[in-house]
């Protein structure tokens, strides 16, 4: 019996030769969380996040993605 079924959701390629990607995990128990895997050269991290979790951090990302960026020139 397979406990989990993963699904490729999208896959980015970061600055300085990082690489991410999402995936659906689906458990038996109905439980599903975002995995997210970070590579940085040799290096992972995995991450899973449940909904209220992955809802946070999304709308945090996007709040900064829309900021517009400080002139650091003149201090503001």
């Amino acid at each position: 019996m397979i406990d989990e079924m993963v699904t490729d959701r999208a896959e980015f390629d970061l600055p300085y030769g990082r690489h991410a990607t999402l995936k659906n995990v689906q458990y038996a128990s109905d439980l599903r969380v975002l995995r997210i895997t970070l590579r940085e050269h040799r290096r992972f991290t995995v991450i899973d996040l449940d909904q209220a979790s992955a809802e946070a951090l999304g709308v945090e990302m996007l709040a900064w993605a829309r900021e517009k960026s400080p002139d650091i020139n003149n201090g503001k």
